[in-house]
Formats: structure tokens, C-alpha cells, sequence
């Protein structure tokens, strides 16, 4: 029993326990002044990538937002880069570019699909700036987001800057509901992370990357495009951060199943992204960021593994000892049930993403949830994003 007892307490120290210490420790962080070199006139001429399959519904919206864009024409490249789309996106960029032939926007074209990646690789080799720019085909920026942003890149110590995700549709559902709290969560655990040292979590609507230290996307195929990206910065010893006012918008889906999707899928390219760090920090390749990486590894590889044993435990003690239950009572504390419920959630998907990467499973090729808000014009002209 005693043992038992114990085994309970390391377990529940070592899932939640270290959850929630690193997230009140990274949240007092996130609210200390930036230590960097930031200089307002930076203006290097930038690369945008714009990944597309099969986006005819919203390419037009997306290509009117990055137009609106406030930054010098003559330095912002644009490159459409699709993957061998089945239906009219690659017609209506042409069309677009015919009506705005001041926009600088080129089009290439994969023969087949290889996923987001590949299809990045594949524009890299064309890109004429110093910072190179992803952005998905569903999400849309400020028209100030570049001004905001790019001065970070000034520092010599800084290679990669991206944003946080900003909902369109927050009240759509209470699975919408759901993400933007987990959301806000952590964005705030992100830019603690920033303030610190480096972020090694990013996003794919606003992502940005100094040209001279990208050889690639994903160099070691974790099937991460951005995550993924950031793993070869780190080893250089460069930081990589979360700008609060880098922040873009886009559409989340409706119902839990196909959350569930997203968030394995998302899961099965962390966990191969933290086993190379891991890798990486036993063969000493990690050049800074050292503490981040520690406590990611800690999070997203050792975590769900303690959370079995916590979840073991618990049935057996609940059988030795019903009382036991009576720990369960802080589930009617609100904001404690929605912080335990994202935890449980994102701890068992942890573990199929475990079990996934184990049997080979691996998602290259990204698809559209099917029940993903339709982007409409006016919910576009109403957060002023074309």
C-alpha cells in the first residue's frame, strides 16, 4: 500500500505536477521585458511561401490579404507553391496575378503530391529574400504583422520568429471554445519560453526564418514543416520566439472528431520532433536552449508515459481504498476541470502518437478538417483582413 502510495504521488508529480510547474514558471516569465536588439528600420526583402491543395475556395481571399500586406513591394516576393491541386486553385492565382500584376506573386507546381514540406523545399530553391515567410492558405494576417514582427530578426541571436493563433470562429462550438482556452494557454507558456531562451513550437500561418541559416524545412523528416524547422536553429545556437503581436487569424473545426485528427496528427510530428531533440541533447548537438529542450522532452516524451502509471495506479488504489475517489471532487472547479480535461486529452493522444510512430505510421500530406468553418468575405472585411 505504501509503495503504492508512492508510485502514485512520482507519477502525478511527474505528469501533472511538472505540467503545471513549468506552466506557472513560464507564465512569470512571459511577463519580463525583451532583452534584444531590435531595430524598426529592418527591412530585408522577404520570400513569402504559400502552400496550397485544393484551396480555390479561399486562395483569392488569401492573396488579397498578403497584397494589403504594409511592406514595400519592391522587397516581398511572393510564391505560390502547389501541390498538384485537383481543382481551380492554380487558375485562380493566375487570374488574380493577371488582374494584380503588381503583386510579384509566382506559381510553381508539383506533379504530385509529396506534403507541406516537400512542397516548401521545392519553393525554397526559388526564393530571392534574406527572410523566408510561410503561410498557410487558410490563414491571414494583419496588414501590420510584418512591421511588428521583422524588427525581432535584427538581433544577430535571433533566427526564426512566429505568431499565435487567432481564432475566427470562437464560438462556433464548445470544441471551438475548448481550443481557444487551450490556445491562450499555450501562447502564454510560448512567449515564456521566448523571454527565456527559445520557443521550439511554432505555427504554420506566420512563420518566418533567416535565409542564411535555413538549408531546409524538416531537415530530419519528422513531418513537421514548422516545428521541425526550428530543430537546426537550436543546434546552431540561434533562438527562436513567440511574438504576441505577430499574431495571425484562421478557422478551427467544429466538432471533436475531427479536433481529434488535427491534434494527432499534430502529436505524431511533435513526438518524432522531441525524440530528435532528445537524440540531439544525448549526443551534446544542442548548442542553446538547453533548459527548453529539457523541459519539452520531460513534457511531451516522459509525461504520457508517467501518465499510464498515474492512471494504474489510481484504479488500484481506488479499489484498495474507494475513499480515493474524494481527490476527484476538484473536477467541480471549473477553471481546475478544463486545465485536467486538455491535460488527460493531450497526454492519451501523446500515447497514440506514440504507438503511431512506433508502427510507421506518418501524416506528410496534410488534409482540410470537413467540417472547418466556410471563410466567408464579410467575416474578412470585418476583422479588416482584405
Amino acid at each position: 500500500m505504501f509503495l503504492l502510495i508512492i508510485l502514485w504521488l512520482v507519477s502525478f508529480a511527474l505528469s501533472f505536477g511538472v505540467a503545471g510547474f513549468i506552466f506557472i514558471i513560464m507564465s512569470g516569465a512571459a511577463k519580463k521585458p525583451w532583452k534584444l536588439k531590435l531595430d524598426g528600420n529592418f527591412k530585408p526583402k522577404i520570400s513569402i511561401i504559400v502552400p496550397t491543395y485544393n484551396e480555390a475556395s479561399i486562395i483569392h481571399f488569401k492573396l488579397e490579404n498578403l497584397v494589403k500586406v504594409n511592406y514595400p513591394r519592391n522587397l516581398m516576393q511572393i510564391i505560390v507553391v502547389d501541390s498538384n491541386s485537383e481543382d481551380q486553385t492554380v487558375d485562380i492565382v493566375y487570374e488574380f496575378i493577371r488582374q494584380n500584376p503588381e503583386s510579384n506573386i509566382q506559381v510553381l507546381r508539383q506533379n504530385e503530391r509529396l506534403g507541406k514540406s516537400a512542397a516548401l523545399n521545392f519553393a525554397l530553391k526559388n526564393c530571392e529574400g534574406e527572410v523566408i515567410v510561410v503561410s498557410d492558405a487558410d490563414c491571414f494576417w494583419p496588414s501590420d504583422i510584418l512591421v511588428k514582427a521583422l524588427p525581432f530578426l535584427a538581433d544577430p541571436a535571433v533566427g526564426a520568429i512566429s505568431g499565435p493563433k487567432i481564432l475566427l470562429n470562437p464560438n462556433q462550438s464548445w470544441v471551438t471554445r475548448s481550443e481557444e482556452a487551450y490556445l491562450n494557454s499555450m501562447n502564454l507558456l510560448k512567449l515564456g519560453e521566448s523571454k527565456v531562451a527559445s520557443t521550439l513550437l511554432f505555427e504554420g500561418g506566420f512563420s518566418a526564418f533567416k535565409r542564411g541559416i535555413l538549408a531546409s524545412f524538416d531537415p530530419y523528416d519528422t513531418g513537421s514543416d514548422d516545428c521541425g524547422s526550428i530543430i537546426p536553429l537550436i543546434e546552431k545556437g540561434y533562438r527562436a520566439l513567440l511574438l504576441p503581436d505577430a499574431y495571425f487569424y484562421s478557422s478551427f473545426p467544429t466538432t471533436w472528431r475531427e479536433k481529434m485528427y488535427m491534434k494527432l496528427r499534430r502529436a505524431n510530428q511533435l513526438i518524432r520532433v522531441f525524440y530528435r531533440y532528445f537524440c540531439l541533447l544525448f549526443n551534446g548537438r544542442v548548442k542553446s536552449s538547453k533548459g527548453i529542450v529539457i523541459k519539452n522532452i520531460l513534457l511531451y516524451l516522459l509525461g504520457p508515459l508517467m501518465f499510464i502509471l498515474l492512471m494504474a495506479t489510481t484504479i488500484s488504489l481506488l479499489l484498495i481504498f474507494p475513499y480515493f475517489a474524494i481527490l476527484f471532487l476538484v473536477f467541480l472547479i471549473p477553471k481546475v476541470r478544463i486545465y485536467l480535461f486538455e491535460v488527460v486529452q493531450n497526454y492519451l493522444l501523446l500515447l497514440l502518437a506514440m504507438i503511431s510512430v512506433a508502427i510507421g505510421k506518418n501524416f506528410l500530406a496534410w488534409s482540410k478538417p470537413k467540417d472547418r468553418m466556410i471563410i466567408q468575405e464579410t467575416i474578412l472585411h470585418a476583422y479588416k483582413l482584405i
